[in-house]
């Protein structure tokens, strides 16, 4: 069984990868916590990139990474790649999005995940992009999900992701789009 390493110190976003990359075979393991590597990019794709490549030379394995984030049109696109950054508590960031869109009639959002795969030499073999459009509500709505979910609302859905059931979100939101796009290309690699 091939081991791929997971471009994060996070356990939650490891179980949340081993829910797309199940049908692979792959074990998954976190990152060792000595090996930090900065996000210097300026998109992210560019972090993703950083974050597989990085990793995966450090440890001579392949490696898989993720960046992502919530993207507000009225906003200019912020938080962006600073979506993890905008405040110190999920609640926090909540509050200062809802206090800088307060008066704004475009509540257009997306949530954004790119997704990059680096051998064990770092060089990117795969890379996606997966985007959910939505809109940012008055107040948040749900209780399920994490970070910005509350508060993002899909439309199509009449829900926001804090108000969808996991298998729901796994689906149709940023992440799920990026892996789906990203399987058949892994289903067809041969992993060293």
């Amino acid at each position: 069984m091939p081991t791929v390493i997971v471009a994060t110190g996070n356990p939650g976003k490891l179980k949340e990868m081993q829910v797309y990359l199940n049908d692979l075979g792959w074990q998954l393991e976190l990152k060792p916590e000595q090996i930090d590597i900065e996000e210097t990019g300026a998109t992210f794709l560019e972090n993703a990139r950083l974050k597989a490549a990085g990793v995966a030379k450090a440890l001579g394995q392949w490696a898989i990474a993720d960046d992502s984030g919530l993207e507000v049109n009225a906003l200019d696109g912020a938080p962006g790649i600073y979506s993890a950054r905008y405040a110190n508590s999920d609640q926090a960031r909540i509050e200062r999005l809802l206090k800088e869109l307060e008066g704004q009639s475009d509540r257009s959002a997306q949530f954004v995940c790119a997704l990059a795969l680096a051998n064990p030499r770092g060089e990117i073999g795969l890379e996606t992009q997966g985007v959910c459009a939505g809109k940012i509500l008055q107040s948040p709505q749900g209780t399920g999900g994490f970070g910005y979910d509350p508060i993002f609302y899909v439309p199509s859905l009449g829900k926001s992701f804090a108000e969808m059931p996991p298998e729901q979100k796994e689906v149709i939101s940023h992440r799920g789009i990026a892996f789906a796009q990203l399987m058949p290309h892994l289903k067809k690699l041969a992993l060293e």
